[in-house]
């Protein structure tokens, strides 16, 4: 039976659990981590009302009834503690420093101006007008970030504005790979007949790492029944999980399949999705397996839509489904049988946003992967035309 993509993707996440144990880190190396408790805020930010420019504070009312003319009593940097306002009079302050008790407003400098302490202000200025109040960001006891929330640059900024110096998050999921094919030889090594480098090794390594895991990398597997049960018995005891790229078709050589279900179990392993059909699914000593096909331009889509949500979610990521955008499609292209993902580049075209088609589809062509910046989805049966709008997967 084949699968269609998304009930592959169900099926992924249906048995995904979390499979790292937890850690803490300091927030200043948690990048690309995977928070594993919720965080709630700590303090106020702003901790209190504080100015949005440089300028000065007042009292819209007292500032009305004195004709917009009011004595400068104070004047307050950022990190100074204000005194309260004298009545009747405005304080200097410059962006980020405290509202002094008794303003409620402040004036920008460029439309106002000082001349022997005394402040004119104009006349068209509206109350309580850039002033930051408090807790306006965040507030004290607000939930900050979730468990499961992914750790990017604006999250540790998040996090360093409460004071937070270390965070509980999953430890990375240890994923080994390796390639199977006695075609195989790695970069480095001089070609014979008959024989290509293993971009597969280097593109899983380069995958894995991109979502914050470790690969541990078993290189080349010969094309060998028991050398591929051997590979992956070795892998269960060491790893999280396996993926394994190649030999997963149905070949008089290929044995990824065959070697799985003899010692342990394969779940499924044809989806209908271009390029990549042949998939496999399982597990060996409870250590869940994924099987990818040896085409390389088929490994980068299948890990993009299928492996990365399950691993994302074994990692403890409470938003593991690709974020998908539309775009105006610069191409058409007649339907096809199966879910397509078309390499893609994501382009100006004119001042809008348009996707241009790489000429060559082929599953073997990896330079597709490097000259795009997109997958289009192309759903089965439904062609696409020129100015169509398409969904768009960033990579």
């Amino acid at each position: 039976m084949m699968l269609t993509v998304n009930e592959a993707i169900t099926q992924l996440l249906a048995v995904a659990e979390v499979r790292s144990t937890v850690e803490s880190m300091p927030v200043v190396k948690a990048l690309g981590c995977i928070l594993a408790e919720d965080i709630n805020a700590y303090v106020n930010v702003p901790p209190a009302d504080n100015s949005a420019m440089d300028g000065y504070a007042f009292n819209f009312k007292q500032a009305i009834n004195a004709g917009f003319k009011l004595p400068v009593s104070q004047k307050v940097p950022a990190g100074t503690p204000p005194e309260p306002l004298l009545i009747g009079s405005a304080a200097r302050v410059f962006t980020g420093a405290e509202i002094p008790l008794g303003a409620d407003s402040v004036a920008p400098q460029e439309i106002c101006f000082e001349k022997n302490g005394i402040l004119f202000l104009a006349s068209d200025l509206t109350p309580s007008c850039h002033i930051r109040k408090q807790g306006q960001d965040t507030q004290a006891g607000s939930l900050l970030l979730s468990a499961g929330s992914p750790i990017g640059p604006a999250q540790m900024g998040l996090l360093a504005s409460q004071g937070i110096v270390d965070v509980t998050v999953y430890k990375p999921l240890r994923v080994a790979i390796f390639s199977t094919g006695d075609e195989l030889v790695e970069p480095g090594t001089a070609l014979q007949s008959g024989q290509i480098y293993n971009s597969n090794r280097a593109l899983l390594i380069g995958l894995i790492k991109s979502i914050g895991m470790q690969a541990i990398d078993l290189g080349v597997i010969n094309d060998d029944l028991d050398a591929t049960k051997n590979a992956f018995l070795g892998a269960s005891e060491h790893a999280d999980i396996i993926i394994s790229a190649g030999g997963v078709s149905v070949g008089e050589e290929d044995y990824v399949k065959q070697a799985v279900a003899d010692i342990g179990s394969v779940d499924f392993w044809r989806v209908a999705i271009k390029p990549g059909k042949p998939i496999a699914f399982g597990s060996v000593n409870q250590c869940p397996f994924i099987g990818l096909p040896g085409n390389p331009a088929s490994v980068f889509v299948t890990f993009m839509v299928l492996v990365r949500p399950f691993l994302l979610a074994s990692q403890g990521c409470s938003s593991v489904v690709h974020l998908v955008t539309q775009s105006r499609a610069m191409f058409s292209k007649a339907s096809e049988t199966r879910e397509v993902y078309l390499r893609c580049r994501l382009v100006n075209n004119n001042g809008i946003a348009g996707v241009e088609l790489h000429p060559n589809q082929s599953s073997g062509v990896l330079s597709s992967t490097a000259w795009g910046n997109v997958l289009v989805r192309q759903q089965s049966d439904v062609d696409i035309q020129v100015n169509d709008l398409v969904d768009v997967l960033l990579y």
